[in-house]
């Protein structure tokens, strides 16, 4: 049973447009404005704009790329996190994520590095793929091992870390250690059943995911795997942890992804939060299952880069 304080979080998350006084949600359609949208994510994000005191924040540009470095206090220089950021492809950038990053970075106690990939519809894909590929090659050529980089994401930043991946081997570049995809948008051909039947139950504006893909896909076929990572072929990817709320509409994305990769022989897995929403990890220490999940994701990063796992990490 889930706890009393998520159910309270989860109620206020799925019904924002209440507290702003509006009856019915938000209907997201192609003439819906993007830069409004974006502007709308940035304020928001001033929420959780605090960033803990031991993390250092140290901005730079990697090959035209606005990046940040995360550094939590007595973090190792050979280890990195790569972190890419979410937003359905259309928005998000280092300042609306740097809350979340810099306390993922503290709570798994490992360097992250974040970038700002080319967005739609003014860059639609490969230009995400690209640039996330551009970064991890300078993280090499920098002298970070690809044994000790790990990639990470949530969202949008989820898929495109599967879908780095999958370019990645397509280019005979040395893969990172492992990967963690939190709420991972998997298909952007959008055919799962939840998108329609858990839209009502999220704080997704409705019709949002097709309207971002449509942004995203441009001219090319949404089932391309490196758009949608779930039609690739999986075999030959690294460990993976894949967490996504049962109450989203990217929890079967996560799901069917998982089921498709362990038959592949890859070495993952899954957890599905009862009664969670998007990206619920991210959400900790507001609430039991949020803090558990980002103790099971610190636990799985430092297992992989050979860091110390505390005894209540599994």
């Amino acid at each position: 049973m889930t706890s009393f304080k998520s159910r309270i979080f989860n109620f206020i998350i799925r019904n924002g447009h209440i507290l702003r006084g509006q009856l019915h949600k938000e209907v997201f359609d192609m003439n819906t404005s993007i830069d409004m949208f974006r502007e709308r994510c940035e304020k928001g994000a001033s929420k959780y704009a605090k960033t803990p005191k031991n993390v250092a924040i140290k901005p730079l540009v990697i090959n035209g790329i606005n990046a940040e470095w995360l550094i939590p206090a007595g973090a190792s220089a050979e280890k990195v996190i790569l972190y890419v950021h979410g937003g359905g492809y259309v928005s998000g950038s280092c300042n609306d994520h740097r809350g979340f990053v810099s306390k993922f970075a503290n709570n798994t106690g490992v360097t992250n590095l974040t970038f700002e990939y080319r967005l739609a519809p003014e860059h639609p894909f490969p230009a995400a793929v690209e640039d996330s590929v551009k970064v991890y090659q300078w993280l090499l050529q920098s002298g970070y091992k690809s044994e000790n980089i790990l990639i990470a994401g949530e969202s949008a930043g989820g898929g495109l870390t599967l879908a780095t991946l999958l370019a990645l081997k397509e280019q005979q570049i040395p893969m990172p250690k492992a990967a963690v995809a939190i709420s991972p948008w998997t298909d952007l051909t959008c055919s799962s059943e939840s998108y329609k039947s858990k839209n009502k139950l999220s704080p997704a504006p409705l019709n949002s995911w097709f309207v971002f893909s449509n942004h995203y896909v441009g001219n090319n076929k949404a089932d391309n795997p490196l758009i949608s990572p779930l039609f690739g072929d999986l075999s030959g990817l690294p460990p993976l942890l894949i967490i996504s709320g049962v109450d989203d509409e990217l929890f079967e994305d996560g799901e069917k992804f998982y089921i498709k990769a362990k038959a592949a022989g890859v070495d993952i897995r899954f957890i599905a939060g009862e009664g969670m929403v998007h990206c619920f990890p991210l959400l900790a220490p507001m609430f039991p299952e949020a803090t558990e999940a980002m103790v099971e994701i610190a636990g799985f990063i430092k297992l992989h880069l050979g860091l110390r796992v505390e005894k209540n990490n599994r």
